[in-house]
């Protein structure tokens, strides 16, 4: 990446977005001082935005938490990212980063690869985290990905759910936070411009063949209707009135 001098919108940008970062931990609780955090980079902009936006907001006093980073390569998959970009940044951020290599058979399932392949990146990341001591698992899911899994988890699985910004698994043992769920894929979008984020070397053959991309065109259509579909959408989730429902 290089370095260039950003304008006043931009640094008033990536401002807005370190500010939701931080509401986000505090209204949900998600982070309390001295933890240790682990955050899952994939090398996509997401999981970019996430590291940077963390690696700023551990040195405020109100937080004050160690951060380290993991990427899993699954080796069966041409998804590839530069391993010495992210070290470049990772060093640049002052956040140590590990790399995970793991195997999976995406012929011998009746699965779809992206189930197959998700489930064994997540289960990865879990053994990590685990076997590392790490307080809390930051994943880089935003407001699209919980308005999208709604969808999905509505139409296909006849339920009401989607990706908490806090969850708690197995016990205990496992907390994922997810600190971008109060922005949006174009607040990432827009911050991994200004960032000039490098692209992956190679592309999954697999991403535009997923529920998520029906329910993500969905959205669309609903905000052709309504600019604000997908915010109201996500506002939904925690304006519930039960008396109105079956």
């Amino acid at each position: 990446m290089k370095e260039v001098r950003l304008s006043q919108y931009q640094k008033r940008h990536i401002q807005f977005v370190n500010n939701k970062v931080a509401k986000s931990i505090m209204d949900n609780a998600l982070i309390v001082r001295g933890e240790k955090i682990l955050v899952a980079v994939s090398g996509g902009k997401d999981s970019l935005v996430l590291l940077e936006a963390l690696s700023t907001l551990r040195k405020y006093d109100f937080l004050d938490f160690n951060l380290e980073a993991v990427h899993i390569d699954v080796q069966q998959v041409p998804y590839k990212t530069s391993r010495e970009q992210l070290e470049f940044l990772c060093k640049k951020l002052n956040v140590p980063i590990h790399f995970v290599n793991i195997n999976v058979d995406l012929d011998n399932t009746d699965k779809s690869p992206c189930f197959v392949c998700s489930w064994h990146r997540r289960k990865a990341l879990f053994s990590f985290a685990e076997k590392h001591n790490f307080d809390k698992l930051a994943l880089g899911h935003h407001m699209d990905d919980a308005v999208e899994t709604l969808i999905i988890n509505m139409a296909y699985h006849g339920n009401i759910s989607s990706l908490p910004a806090k969850l708690n698994m197995f016990d205990g043992q496992v907390v994922i936070i997810r600190p971008l769920i109060l922005l949006s894929n174009k607040d990432m979008q827009e911050y991994a411009n200004i960032r000039n984020y490098p692209k992956q070397t190679e592309s999954c053959p697999y991403e535009d063949k997923t529920k998520r991309t029906t329910a993500r065109d969905l959205v669309k259509q609903m905000e052709v209707l309504h600019p604000k579909a997908m915010r109201n959408i996500f506002r939904s989730m925690n304006n519930i009135d039960r008396e109105y429902l079956p």
